[in-house]
Parts: C-alpha cells; structure tokens; sequence
C-alpha cells in the first residue's frame, strides 16, 4: 500500500515538472562561471519518468512475489481458508495448552500435555502409551519445589486425583495410599484411626508422592528424612510395567526408588509407616549465639523437634521446641506477657511510617494483614536497599522477643510453619557430626555465614532458617548415610519475591544469585554441603555445570541411579532437562 502510494506521488510530480519545463528553458544555456555538470549529457525528462516508473513497478512485483511465497510456504488450513484476515488482533492460546508453573512463580512452561489419571489402569495407560511414542510425560506434583523439578514443557502426568488413602493397619501403624493424596489430606484422613506422619516438612500441600521423591524432612536430630516413613512402593515404569518394591522385595531398588526423582518410574502408591498422635507443646523464645553454643548440644539431644531462626544484621535467634506433653507435669502454664496484637504493632507502625517515606498507600487495612503479609509489603517496598531491610529484620526481631511463649496442639498442627509469600530459596543440607557427639560445624556454618552477609552487604531478610534430621538410608537422599546415629544439618537462605512487577522480580532474582554463588563458593566446599533437591538450579554456564555434575558424583551413585533409569526408563519418557543436566552419563561429562 505504501509503495503505491508513493508511486502515484511520483508521477503527479513529474508530471507537473514537465509542464513547467518551456521550450526556452530546455535549451538555455548555463552561466560561464558555473560548474560543469558530472556528465554531460543530460537525460531527458521523459527518460527519467521512466526509469522511476520501472523502479515501482519493480517494488510492486517484489512485493506480490514474497506475498505469494509466504501464502504457499505457510499455507492456512483447509478448514481456516474461508475466514478474513483481521488487522491488529491478538491470536488467544489454544484450549489445549496448560500454563504450569511452580508456587513461587519462578519456574513455568506452557504444554499441551498435561495428564491426570483417576485410577491406576489409566495411569498405567498413559505411561505405556507415552513410552510407545517416546512422548515425555514428566511426574509432576503440586508445583511446590522451588526449582520447578517437575515440570516439563514437552508432557506431564499429575497424580491429584489419585488421592485416595486405601489400607490402614492399626495395629502396625501402617497406611497405604494413592500417591496424589496431599499431606493434610492424609493427616486428616488417618487421625480417627489415632495415627499421624512422623514428621512434617514446613507446609502441608504435597502430594506425598513428590515429598518423598524430593527428599524432603522436617526438623529433629532423632527424626530422619520423610523417605524414611516409606515401608513399600508401588512403581509404574515405561519399560517393565507397574511394580512393587519394598525393604524384602528388590531392597537396592526400593532405597534408590524412595528419593528417586521421579526418574525411575510414576509412583502410584506409597505405603507409610505412621506414630501415634501426640499432642505437642511449642515453646518458642529468643536466645543469642554465645547461648546457642552453650546449650547446642542439650537442645538437639533433649528436644523431638527443633530449629534455630537467626535474623540477620541482629544477634536475635528464635529457638522453637516441640514436645509431646508431658504426662505427669501436663500442659505448661504459662501467661504471654504480650497480646498477638501487642506482638505485631512494632512491625504496623513501620509499615506506615515507611508507606510515607516512599509516597506509597496502602489500599486495605493494615491491621487485616499477618505477620508475614506486612513482612512482605515493607520488603516490597524497598527489597534490595541493605538498610530498609534491617529495619525490617529489627522489627521482625521484635515481633519474636513479644511473642515468646508456648502453644499447645496436635503434631500437625504444631509442626507446621508459615514461610511468607513468594520468594527463591537456598537450603543445603551437611553432616552435623553424631547425636551423642555434635561437631558444632552447624554453628559454624551459620557464624561464618553472618559474617559474609554483613561483609559483602547483602540485603538479607529474615530468617536464616536451620533445621535437622537423622540420615537416611536413600542413596539419594542428602543426609544419606551408612552410619545409623549421624545427624545433618539443613540451613536455608531466601530472598522474598513480594511484587509482581517484572523488573524488580528479575533485580532480586540477580541479587539472590549473587547471594548463593558466594555461599556456594565460600561454605560448601568447606562443609561438606549439597543442596536440597527441589532447590537446586541448574547452571547456564557450560563450566560450572561441569563443575556441579563432578561435584554430585563424589556424593551420590550417579552411576547406579542412571543404570536403573535406563532399565526401567530407556526412553526417557520421564525425566526432564533439569534431571538430564544434573546426572549426565558418564561419556557425556
């Protein structure tokens, strides 16, 4: 349209230049001092309408020419032929293509494939048909791994319909479940039969079928990883069908299978092995690192569960305990000296007073928000200036030193912990020494990781969160071990991902890598520290993923691990680009 547009000016130009050439002017000749023309022959008028004549319509052909070669190259279907084309109007996604991403919005693909049997015959159909075609059709859970373990652009298979809980033993205290059930869905299905998990992770929405592929834990020198509760697994493999594995039945594939990854086969069913319901008390209060060192030991020997949450840029560490009541002394009694109200008005009043510093509003009422929520809305507001984020720490810090105390409630209710919105974490897990000698390499990590924090001046919020298990008897599990009284320590680290907007997501994002490359450079070599499962990253850089499968080697049975995963997976229907990054073959490395 362009070109024709500007042809017809064309010719009405030259056009009204040719009458007002007169015959006297055509054959004037030119002053004595002026300059002699390049050439001199002069091209008629005529012949000059021409040549842009034959310009044009040269732009016009070359026009209908690529037009006709891109119709015939990319040709609409048949049945699209018939509609008009509409100028400056949005193509919407086909029905067919699902949006899945991770909880903390850090990971997504978007697939066409996205199954989710109802009962074990279909899932058996899914994955035999998948392997057939040599489609990819990934085990994914509820999106909850920070790194996205299970997603997969090109297929994936969901197990939450699969969620029913099908046998408890009583007596045993066992249960056997469907592999999609989520952790509170399995608690509250179990509690009438007087039983419960032995432990819990900080959240309750797994499915248990990726909680215990992760490796996942919660916190208690006695207690190990949540693998551990795995008595018997029922195994859909692309290559052998569906099988069951357990401690008497193929023992080495069963403890390789329980932090499997989902990369040796679909896990259809788990069968657990449960504890009584308890009632527990939490005692929660604020301690210092010359006290944790004194008491360290005592606390990890003395206590079923406990964690440290250390604030950064103060000396303020919330100790949190949790025990079953005690049945002579029964529930502690004891009065708050402050309100939940008191607690959380250091924590309002910085908010409002930082909404003035920044101009910024709040559209709800402050006093309708959580402790986390206002977290979340002060880091918002400034979440990579050091010292906007030590006032936050401090305040936090305050919101602890007036809310120590105890609470009284069953195991599922008590264990539970309320991790902010979204963010990206860091948690590695390392030994600990041995519950009757702890090496106090876990303080140390955490001195040593203060130290570079306030060094190197990172905007760290709150908390620095360390956690401990007992090993496990999964090689693949990171607190793995042969020695049955070894402990580990679990420390993570976390930036908040407190707004939507686009650039400053990917300005923390920038930062919490930094954060993580000099703790990755600074402590886990030095400790002995390999990082959680649903919390690694894979590198870009073609050296330092080099470096990571090298490193993941001396830890773990690469080897065996992909041995089996071509047995019972040849075609890889079930492993993703973050799975074949981290344990390439061999030849590959």
């Amino acid at each position: 349209m362009l070109n024709f547009l500007s042809l017809r000016r064309s010719l009405h130009y030259f056009r009204h230049r040719r009458l007002q050439i007169s015959p006297t002017a055509a054959i004037s000749k030119p002053p004595l001092n002026s300059p002699r023309p390049f050439c001199t022959v002069s091209p008629s008028p005529s012949s000059s309408f021409d040549s842009e004549l034959r310009k044009y319509l040269g732009y016009g052909a070359l026009v209908i020419f690529c037009g006709a070669a891109t119709y015939y190259s990319f040709p609409f279907p048949e049945n699209a032929k018939h509609k008009k084309a509409q100028i400056f109007r949005y193509a919407p996604l086909p029905e067919d293509l699902h949006t899945v991403s991770n909880w903390s919005g850090t990971h997504e693909v978007l697939t066409r494939v996205f199954h989710q049997p109802e009962d074990l015959e279909q899932l058996e159909q899914v994955v035999k048909q998948a392997n057939e075609k040599k489609a990819r059709v990934r085990p994914v859970g509820s999106g909850l791994s920070p790194n996205g373990i299970g997603l997969s652009r090109l297929g994936m298979v969901n197990m939450a319909l699969m969620d029913k809980v099908l046998e408890v033993d009583k007596e045993k205290k066992r249960v056997r479940v469907q592999a999609g059930i989520r952790v509170q869905q399995l608690v509250d299905g179990i509690k009438e039969y007087g039983l419960t998990l032995q432990n819990f992770a900080s959240i309750r929405e797994q499915q248990i079928g990726g909680i215990i592929q992760v490796g996942a834990h919660g916190t208690g020198a006695k207690l190990p990883p949540i693998d551990e509760q795995v008595i018997a697994m029922k195994l859909v493999t692309p290559a052998k069908g569906t099988i069951e594995i357990s401690n008497d039945k193929d023992p080495e594939l069963f403890f390789l299978a329980r932090c499997g990854l989902g990369g040796l086969g679909v896990v259809a069913e788990v069968t657990l092995q449960c504890v009584e319901r308890q009632e527990l008390v939490e005692h929660t209060y604020i301690s210092n690192m010359k006290d944790i060192k004194k008491n360290h030991k005592k606390l990890l020997a003395d206590n079923k569960h406990v964690k440290y949450l250390y604030i950064p840029y103060t000396d303020a560490i919330v100790v949190v305990t949790c025990n079953p009541i005690s049945k002579w002394r029964g529930p502690p009694k004891f009065k708050p000296k402050y309100t939940s109200e008191e607690a959380i008005q250091h924590v309002r009043d910085l908010y409002v007073e930082s909404l003035k510093k920044y101009s910024a509003s709040e559209e709800r009422d402050i006093n309708e928000f959580s402790f986390t929520e206002l977290r979340d809305k002060l880091l918002a507001l400034d979440p990579l200036n050091k010292e906007h984020v030590m006032k936050v720490n401090q305040a936090e810090a305050e919101f602890w030193r007036k809310s120590e105390g105890y609470k009284v409630g069953w195991s599922d209710e008590i264990l539970g912990f309320d991790c902010g919105g979204q963010q990206w974490v860091s948690e590695t897990c390392f030994p600990a020494g041995t519950l009757a000698k702890p090496n106090m390499k876990d303080i140390e990590y955490i001195e040593e990781l203060k130290q570079l924090i306030e060094k190197e001046n990172i905007p760290a919020p709150a908390p620095l969160e360390q956690r401990w298990t007992g090993r496990s008897k999964s090689p693949m599990s990171p607190a793995s071990s042969t020695a049955e009284d070894d402990i580990f320590s679990w420390v993570g680290i976390i930036m908040y991902l407190p707004t939507s907007d686009a650039r400053q997501r990917k300005e923390i994002t920038e930062e919490f890598f930094h954060y993580r490359h000099l703790t990755q450079t600074l402590l886990w070599d030095k400790f002995s520290a390999f990082e959680h499962w649903a919390k690694i990253e894979v590198p870009k850089d073609k050296d330092e993923l080099a470096a990571l499968q090298a490193r993941l080697r001396k830890r773990f049975p690469v080897d065996e691990s992909n041995k089996a995963r071509r047995a019972l997976d040849p075609n890889k229907i079930l492993s993703n680009n973050k799975l074949e990054k981290l344990f390439s073959s061999l030849d590959m490395v």
